[in-house]
């Protein structure tokens, strides 16, 4: 039986000013629930504040989500409106360079790793007391297929990824007595311009052309086709309402079915 999800929450989405994590802002929107999004691109940022649910519905600030000190001076101003959240989608994620193990720099590899598993847990971390004063929530951390896959030429990425699913599983496990959940989704390929720069940066690193790099990550899902930034959304919200009210230390997989990485 349907639970309903008729009262607003207050959520907080990383890295949120474009693609995804601002795609999943606007379907929480939709819904009535309030978002506080956090960017570190001011141009985009600059655009969002455009928007008619400024500072109503909808709050964005300028964080470096990499950087500690950042996270942590946007909680205290965030501290400052609300005393508890309902939810935290960790979203930041870039994809890290392409190559062989032994031609990657060191700066890269920090860099991937930095962004993709540190600013989860900066986030976190601020967010829990949060979670903690609202007596329960969730927490959605945004990893891939790559985390659950070996992946040639990407290891900083896909190492990254696999430790989103390792924190996401021990959180489950730490924080249950507290009624905070916690699940990860993992995309397979999202179509859009991230996934553009992936086939071009392979594309570069091995010669191979960008149409037949496509057709190829297009053939190794069972679906053949690659997913949208809606499929992802979508996901998000069920995990977010009450009809996921039992669900937590999961990996929900929105890929078309990944058989192969390479």
């Amino acid at each position: 039986m349907s639970q309903g999800n008729s009262v607003s929450k207050n959520i907080i989405i990383s890295a949120s000013a474009d693609g995804l994590g601002w795609c999943m802002a606007t379907f929480l929107i939709d819904q009535g629930h309030t978002v506080y999004l956090s960017d570190i691109n001011q141009q985009k940022i600059d655009k969002i504040n455009e928007h008619p649910l400024i500072n109503k519905k909808l709050f964005i600030d300028n964080v470096d989500a990499k950087n500690p000190d950042s996270v942590e001076q946007y909680f205290s101003s965030l501290k400052e409106k609300i005393a508890s959240i309902d939810a935290l989608i960790n979203n930041v994620g870039i994809a890290g360079p392409t190559g062989p193990m032994e031609s990657l720099s060191i700066s890269d590899w920090r860099n991937t790793i930095d962004i993709n598993l540190n600013s989860h847990f900066y986030f976190t971390k601020h967010s829990i007391p949060l979670l903690k004063n609202n007596k329960g929530g969730s927490i959605i951390n945004i990893s891939s297929t790559a985390g659950l896959f070996g992946f040639p030429l990407r290891t900083p990425y896909v190492a990254s990824k696999w430790a989103v699913i390792g924190v996401t599983k021990s959180l489950a496990m730490e924080l249950g007595e507290f009624n905070i959940r916690v699940n990860a989704i993992c995309p397979g390929s999202v179509s859009g311009d991230r996934m553009q720069r992936v086939i071009e940066a392979k594309a570069k690193s091995t010669g191979i052309s960008e149409e037949e790099l496509q057709k190829d990550y297009e053939s190794m899902v069972s679906l053949k086709t690659f997913v949208s930034k809606e499929d992802i959304a979508n996901m998000a919200l069920f995990l977010l309402s009450n009809e996921a009210h039992k669900i937590s230390g999961q990996v929900m997989t929105v890929d078309g079915n990944t058989e192969r990485m390479s």
